[in-house]
């Protein structure tokens, strides 16, 4: 039995670093593998211990292949990944280490996220065994369990709460195999017993020596290290996920709304199929009224699909991001399994299932289309962005693709729109983001539209029309969203190919013209289909969303009706005329009245209007009392900011103060200093460049810049240390040394010295 308590141990170190990182994947399967890769290698170990040492580790490794491919397998089947199981280890041994760290949580147990920590546990389990069975080193033999352990630890990072429960356990059986493996001591009682009485009191008295200076050196360890780790309880963990890369896409896919206009040449091109089957009945905590057409959403009824042949809306991706030029998904991707991660839907809305098997015909890039907003995807690899819900397969599209996604489709309750708020704050910042450099034209549409509707649903209404009404909608209009193109799609001539544009512009101008009047927006590329059948290039369009409060993102359709004859834009740009007021004039008369004298210019006293030399003295009497105020202005500036840094502010603001009086007389001097340099750094130069300058005249003493500059590094390292008496001190040596170099300076540089506007526009 007590040979069975170290084996046993070795299997419950290495199976507790499995315990440890299955806390971050979804559903129990890897803990198995883990704790199974454990048993296997320890008791192959165990098994083959009558076996030369160098033959063991090929026959562990031979076995660690059988139960690898097994587990791979068995995660293939997990993950419902296709593919044959040579395939899928070829994959999984590329790409292993990158996907485990850039797997979204809770990590999806496949293939690739499995290998590693399968293989990692197996040599663990074999080098531990090795040395604690076959030398007896059982203190050493932990060291590769404590390493994966430790491994586990980081891997997990701040993902999931700390370890406390299975941390105790590692030591508890740590502490049980060593006890047992030290009862083990061969039998005959003293080990030294038979040593001749000299020799044995000098080998007890070596092992009391050796054994007193262990115990000192652990209390020393645990009183220099206890400390330390103790101050790291509350620490947050490093996420060794900010060091790798999370997948990328190309950049169609980072702005696919460039791809409208090309789809929409050639509107036949078969881009995908799409059965879909609605699921159950809408649940949620909106109102039974909620399941009706949304504003702006009126063919996107899943709920219908299926028997009235209204449309659905196939998301391919959600761009949050403009800069002035291009809208962008500006997502990070991370790679998940086939359960994607929920979020809460918004408060006042309905939510039901759609589920719909997508088979990719023509569709290029990465993105994959879903009906928002995905919850589970099965039949291809994905990785996905939470914030925006769009996915991609970092594999790229092949025809032929077929997968099935299943997704929580929100419906807002249509009858609390008008009256919703939208949100504001950093959370909400990158979605009303406006780009500088939007033109004024478009501000003043905005604001024009935004000036009689105050209500935030009003104003995404009066957009949506506006655009409705005075545009029209082109296939053979040139891509483009930048604030060039959507000024000339807003007000170009409509002669000259303005007023006219793809899915593209108007959408991008609503988004635009609604963040200029306050409104959360984004810009959607997708597909309009029946919802069964093939989808085509001529399905392709964008539609922007506004968020609301409790209601989520709502969707808008600024596209002109059918049969809608735009008006022109200029009805609506054209001020209203103000009613003239009634005139008092007598009506005119027939004959046209004579012609008024001219009024001759008045003139000087002696006839001839102003003389030259007075208009010159007048000129220069203004000017220089122009000048005579600009310089009394920048004097008055000048010891306005002296006093203000001198004598304002807490103790640390007022030694922050002088010493940008010390700089700044620095830069008067023709003497700047860096920003690299250090305080004392500083002090230097400035004692040297007193000194050239005194050089030229009697000399003298430096005033205490070294004193200054230890208190500004006082302020900098304890900034309530400082006290008054400090900041006076301070204000009395910038000064002092600020008049000595002023006084080293000639003449006509000390007159400039105090107007001079350098310090005034600096920060």
């Amino acid at each position: 039995m007590r040979a069975a308590v170290v084996p046993l141990a070795l299997i419950g170190l290495t199976a507790l670093a499995g315990v440890v990182l299955g806390r971050v994947y979804a559903g129990e399967l890897l803990t198995w593998l883990v704790a199974g890769a454990a048993a296997g290698s320890v008791l192959v170990s165990v098994a083959a211990r009558r076996l030369p040492s160098w033959l063991v580790a090929p026959v562990s490794v031979a076995a660690m292949a059988g139960w690898t491919l097994w587990s791979l397998r068995l995660a293939a089947a997990h993950a419902d990944l296709p593919g044959g199981l040579l395939e899928v280890s070829a994959d999984a041994a590329r790409n292993g280490i990158p996907r485990l760290l850039t797997a979204m949580i809770p990590v999806e147990p496949s293939p690739d996220t499995v290998l590693v920590p399968v293989v990692a546990a197996w040599l663990a389990g074999l080098a531990g065994a090795e040395v604690a069975l076959r030398t007896g080193r059982v203190l050493l033999g932990y060291l590769p369990a404590a390493g994966l352990y430790a491994a586990a630890l980081y891997v997990v990072g701040p993902n999931a709460e700390p370890a406390i429960g299975a941390t105790l356990a590692f030591v508890a059986v740590a502490a049980v195999g060593l006890a047992a493996s030290t009862g083990a001591a061969p039998a005959g009682g003293d080990p030294v017993a038979g040593l001749a009485p000299g020799v044995r009191a000098a080998v007890r008295l070596r092992l009391t020596a050796t054994a007193a200076l262990g115990v000192a050196l652990v209390i020393g360890l645990i009183a220099l290290l206890g400390p330390v780790i103790a101050g790291q309880v509350d620490g947050r963990p490093v996420d060794p996920r900010r060091y790798v890369e999370p997948p990328q896409v190309e950049t169609l896919d980072e702005n696919p709304l460039i791809r409208i206009s090309g789809w929409a040449l050639h509107p036949e091109q078969k881009l995908l199929d799409v059965s879909t089957v609605r699921d159950g009945t809408p649940t949620g905590g909106g109102s039974p009224s909620a399941a009706g057409t949304a504003p702006g959403d009126g063919t996107d009824d899943p709920a219908q699909a299926n028997d009235t042949g209204r449309s659905i809306r196939i998301r391919l991706a959600v761009l949050s991001d403009y800069d002035g030029v291009t809208w962008r998904v500006g997502a990070t991707y991370r790679n998940a399994g086939r359960i994607l991660p929920a979020t809460a839907p918004a408060r006042d809305s309905t939510v039901e299932t759609v589920r719909q098997q997508i088979t990719v015909a023509e569709l290029s890039g990465g993105l994959l289309p879903a009906v928002a907003t995905p919850r589970e995807v099965s039949g291809a690899r994905v990785a996905y962005d939470p914030e925006t819900g769009t996915l991609i397969r970092p594999e790229g599209l092949t025809p032929g693709l077929r997968y099935t996604v299943t997704s929580a489709r929100e419906r807002p309750d249509v009858n609390l729109l008008a009256t919703a708020n939208v949100p504001a704050g950093e959370e909400v910042a990158r979605v009303l983001r406006v780009a500088d450099g939007a033109p004024d034209p478009l501000r003043r549409l905005a604001t024009q539209l935004a000036e009689e509707n105050g209500a935030p649903y009003a104003r995404a209404t009066a957009i949506e029309q506006f655009l409705a009404e005075h545009y029209r909608v082109v296939a053979d209009a040139p891509s483009g969203h930048a604030y060039p193109n959507l000024g000339f799609f807003l007000f170009g001539p409509r002669n000259g190919g303005g007023q006219e544009g793809t899915s593209e512009q108007f959408a991008a101008a609503f988004a635009v013209l609604g963040r200029l009047s306050g409104l959360p927006t984004r810009v959607v590329v997708g597909f309009e289909s029946s919802g069964q059948g093939p989808v085509r290039a001529g399905d392709a369009y964008a539609w922007p969303e506004v968020l609301f409060d409790g209601l989520g993102w709502v969707a808008f359709d600024p596209l002109p009706r059918p049969d809608n004859e735009p008006r022109p834009v200029e009805e609506d740009f054209r001020p209203t005329p103000d009613d003239p007021p009634p005139s008092e004039a007598p009506a005119p008369t027939v004959e046209p009245t004579a012609s008024p004298e001219p009024v001759a210019a008045p003139d000087g006293p002696d006839g001839r209007g102003v003389s030259t030399p007075v208009l010159v003295a007048g000129g220069s009497g203004g000017l220089l009392l122009v000048v005579g105020a600009l310089l009394l202005t920048l004097l008055a500036m000048r010891r306005s900011l002296t006093r203000a840094r001198l004598g304002r502010g807490d103790p640390g603001e007022r030694i922050a103060g002088a010493w940008r009086e010390v700089t700044d007389a620095l830069r008067l001097a023709g003497r700047p200093v860096g920003d690299d340099l250090a305080a004392t750094e500083v002090a230097d130069q400035a004692r040297q460049a007193l000194l050239d300058a005194r050089s030229r005249q009697s000399g003298g003493s430096v005033p205490g810049v070294d004193d200054l500059a230890a208190l500004l590094n006082q302020v900098a390292f304890a900034p309530d240390a400082a006290t008054a008496a400090q900041a006076d001190r301070a204000g009395a040596a910038a000064t002092t040394y600020v008049d000595g170099l002023r006084a080293a300076r000639p003449w006509w540089r000390r007159l400039l010295w105090s107007i001079h506007p350098g310090p005034l526009r600096r920060r």
